[in-house]
């Protein structure tokens, strides 16, 4: 079995330590980013099963990020997990329109992250 990469998106390097060894102890490949710039440049030519991405960042916001994401023929379907300390409706909602699939609030815990994670993933 190929092993499935996961993109973090975080602009908080502990969340992305924490986030990273959780799906690399079940066998994940992962790709970090610090904010929505950084992850677009990183996508290029680059496959991905699923993103977990913050909304709060300095220069390209997780929301922002996600609706130019969405752009991209090659990412067009692949899934997004918000993984935020807002838990505002509205905030929601915008993610949600925006083309998240999942809305993980801070703290986490890596099991919920986990099984949201093998809902969404892409096969292959």
């Amino acid at each position: 079995m190929t092993s499935k990469t996961i993109m973090i998106i975080d602009d908080s390097p502990s969340i992305r330590q924490v986030v990273n060894l959780t799906l690399k102890k079940v066998g994940y490949d992962v790709i970090e980013a610090s904010d929505g710039e950084d992850a677009l440049k990183k996508l290029v030519g680059q496959k991905v099963n699923l993103i977990i991405c913050d909304v709060n960042m300095p220069r390209m916001d997780g929301i922002t990020f996600l609706k130019n994401l969405k752009a991209v023929p090659d990412h067009k379907y692949t899934p997004v997990i918000m993984l935020t300390t807002e838990s505002q409706e509205a905030r929601k909602q915008e993610g949600k329109l925006a083309g998240a699939k999942a809305w993980v609030v801070k703290p986490f815990k890596p099991e919920q992250m986990l099984e949201a994670i093998e809902k969404l993933m892409l096969p292959g």
